[in-house]
């Protein structure tokens, strides 16, 4: 009876053995297949450049809780697995700091983004729609957080304002403030009036301002 329960007992082992050893013998090739895959990062991570420069999405960082939001901060940083960079002195390097306004990706000037545009806004609707936008943050630009957010943004629209009308006004009437009056900029206009444009430097500048289309209409909205 106690050669047949060794017997029993050891059958279970032998297969557990087995199982390890398979498993064990198994785990470098399941590795040696992960560390073939080119991670979809590295496309935009130059090779043997300036570890201080790489793009945001070639690192990690970690959080500095003690930075003034605005101002400017250091923060200890790490590049990616497989991404190879270099300090001032050409020497590889892993670790290193990077300085970066101490600002969520979210507060980052609209310049800094590129939201998608919305196909269901009305372009004439009062007061203003906005629509729910997909934004992310361009390459270059460093900030703390979630790279891509929502954000609530305002439709397009126009008041019914011409390019064509405020361009002439500028050119005619200029030094009158007819182009500001037309576009609802009392203040300016008035301004223009009472000094005949700017003794016509200010008329210039406008003409081209407009022309450019710098200057629009004062609600905010879009040209015809």
């Amino acid at each position: 009876a106690g050669s047949l329960m060794t017997t029993k007992l050891s059958q279970p082992q032998s297969t557990l053995a087995k199982s390890l050893t398979s498993t064990s013998t198994n785990a470098p090739y399941f590795k040696e297949l992960e560390s073939t895959e080119i991670p979809p990062y590295l496309t935009n991570c130059p090779s043997n450049g300036l570890c201080s420069r790489l793009p945001p999405d070639c690192m990690t960082c970690n959080t500095n809780y003690s930075c003034i939001y605005g101002k400017t901060a250091t923060f200890d940083c790490k590049v990616k697995p497989h991404v190879h960079c270099v300090d001032e002195n050409n020497h590889e390097q892993e670790n290193f700091t990077i300085n970066m306004t101490c600002q969520f990706c979210w507060q980052l000037a609209t310049s800094d983004y590129v939201c998608t545009n919305s196909t269901n806004c009305m372009t004439v609707s009062c007061p203003r729609q906005r629509y729910n936008a997909t934004c992310t943050v361009r390459d270059h630009i460093h900030c703390l957080g979630n790279r891509v957010f929502p954000k609530m943004l305002y439709c397009n629209w126009t008041g019914g304002y011409k390019w064509s009308t405020a361009l002439a006004l500028s050119i005619t009437l200029g030094g009158f403030g007819a182009d500001r009056f037309y576009l609802g900029q009392w203040r300016e206009g008035l301004g223009k009036l009472f000094s005949f444009g700017g003794l016509g430097i200010w008329t210039l500048i406008d003409v081209l301002l407009i022309g450019v289309g710098y200057v629009g209409p004062a609600d905010g909205s879009l040209y015809i």
